[in-house]
């Protein structure tokens, strides 16, 4: 699948995604969706934080920050809050979640997520 195809599809996802958090009793902040290459490097390069082939880089993925009645969640609310909606994202064709990055949504592009 073209890289502009694929990008489209997954802003199609993103909303059902965020709907979903909500309907689970979620707020939700959004985090990164685009590393600019000129902050990030290319893919392949490692210049500032994340993963030097990070799919943030090519559009494709996007991190989502959960509250609870206005509460930010960490540690263990926070997994287990993602857990449920990897398990969501999973049966959307989502890319399978990464364990040490949990809020981290993406659609998987040669063979990275």
């Amino acid at each position: 699948m073209k890289l502009g195809i694929q990008q489209e599809l997954f802003m199609r996802m993103v909303p059902r995604l965020i709907d979903h958090v909500h309907s689970l009793g979620y707020e939700v902040r959004g985090g990164d969706l685009f590393r600019d290459p000129r902050v990030h490097g290319e893919i392949g390069d490692k210049v500032a934080y994340g993963h030097r082939n990070s799919n943030h880089k090519q559009k494709l993925a996007i991190d989502l920050y959960l509250t609870l009645d206005g509460v930010y969640l960490t540690g263990n609310d926070a997994n287990n809050a993602h857990s449920d909606i990897h398990d969501w994202w999973d049966h959307q064709d989502g890319a399978p979640r990464i364990a040490h990055d949990l809020n981290h949504y993406s659609l998987e592009r040669h063979g990275m997520r």
